[in-house]
């Protein structure tokens, strides 16, 4: 294994520089104003072919809004002695930059600064592309065949929910339940946690309607961002009130209900809003019912309404919590075992708000960790990065996973 180890330390450079190739490609889903994921999926084939790991194979999934009316993932596999698959599931797609102004750089002109490799989408989820690439060259270059055969699956649509990604691709049948799945897509500084669990996940549009109408005369209508802003601060509180239960396995231990996005209403000062649009997105641990949340819901809205005379509405999506992985799975106990090889830490299993493609593993019945060494708090976040460290330690525990003896 140190081989190996050896291997991937002299490909530092090489990773650093593919990331920042990969990540200069904005890959925004076209439902966030961007065009998809072909111009990166393209990148990501042609740096496979010069690898020399072989042909991959594009999985197109349609979708009216994107550019070429399909959202394309890519499958790259590779025999090992084993037919048993190792299957690494990382995602092209990133979330947009948000308010250029916070970034002290170009988010699509990635950057080396110290140890820390900067832009939009190297930690969340770029890097793990990369590692997993890396790792599979590796054995490669030193002409070691892998214990599992390996299959690395370059995902479309995870930031808004797979529905043109992992969810279509598994209905097609291009899982087997004995795979060994693995999501890095997220865990900590120190690598030693392992997401064996998800909560619920449970995301709500409400549309406020009153009366627009000048400013100067607010009687003459009903100011739909005031009655806004009341349900949101009541339905906020309701919801915390309501729901207090913990579960240590969870980090954190409590159901979340956070108030997120906001939409434009009108577009100058002197205009009472006539309509609002606001958006909770709520992770509630698997003992809490989700019909549960609803009710309390139903309630403030109904209540708010009443109150204000405005016309509340919503539209939810919601998926109740999977059932978590066994710490005894195969997938589980040979994550551990490649951690413990690499990193100087003890491996600790745990749940988290979600979600990610693990869940829908999980679902099927194919157990599925989520693992990666990366920065906390970073993604999402502008001047996003990953320490380079983590990008070379990660291939070493994937590489470790592929040729486990």
């Amino acid at each position: 294994m140190d081989t190996i180890f050896g291997e991937i330390e002299l490909l530092r450079d090489d990773m650093v520089a593919s990331l920042g190739r990969i990540c200069a490609i904005p890959a925004i889903s076209p439902h966030n104003g961007g065009d998809g994921e072909e111009a990166k999926a393209k990148e990501i084939e042609k740096l496979i072919s010069e690898l020399g790991l072989g042909a991959v194979e594009w999985q197109r999934v349609s979708d009216a809004k994107s550019p070429t009316g399909n959202r394309p993932s890519l499958f790259l596999e590779v025999k090992g002695t084993l037919p048993r698959r190792l299957c690494i599931l990382s995602h092209m797609d990133i979330v947009p930059e948000g308010d250029r102004s916070f970034w002290s750089l170009d988010p699509y002109k990635p950057v080396t600064r110290g140890s820390r490799l900067y832009g939009r989408g190297v930690s969340d989820n770029g890097m793990a592309i990369i590692s997993s690439l890396y790792a599979l060259y590796a054995l490669k270059k030193l002409n070691i065949t892998p214990t599992y055969t390996v299959c690395l699956v370059f995902l479309s649509d995870e930031e808004l929910g797979s529905s043109f990604g992992v969810k279509p691709l598994l209905e097609r049948g291009l899982f087997r339940e004995d795979d060994l799945v693995i999501a890095p897509d997220s865990g900590n500084d120190r690598g030693y946690f392992i997401e064996i669990a998800e909560k619920s996940m449970l995301r709500m549009e409400f549309t406020v309607t009153g009366k627009q109408a000048h400013a100067a005369h607010p009687n003459t209508g009903l100011n739909a961002c005031r009655a806004a802003n009341l349900f949101s601060v009541e339905l906020d509180e309701a919801l915390h009130m309501a729901f207090q239960e913990k579960d240590t396995l969870f980090d954190p231990p409590v159901s979340t209900f956070e108030p997120t996005r906001r939409f434009a209403n009108v577009p100058n000062m002197n205009t009472i809003p006539g309509k609002e649009r606001f958006g909770f997105d709520c992770r509630v641990l698997p003992s809490v019912p989700l019909k549960d949340v609803l009710a309390v819901v139903e309630r403030v809205k109904d209540e708010v309404s009443r109150r204000s005379g405005a016309v509340i509405e919503m539209e939810v999506k919601g998926d109740n919590a999977a059932p978590p992985t066994s710490e005894d799975s195969d997938v589980s106990r040979l994550l551990l075992s490649s951690i413990k090889k690499v990193l100087n830490v003890k491996p600790v299993f745990g749940g988290i708000g979600g979600g990610t493609f693990a869940a829908f593993f999980r679902r099927k019945g194919i157990p599925a960790v989520v693992w990666q060494q990366e920065p906390e708090g970073t993604a999402h976040q502008p001047d996003e990065y990953t320490e380079i460290e983590y990008i070379v330690n990660n291939a070493k525990v994937f590489a470790a996973m592929m040729s486990e003896n």
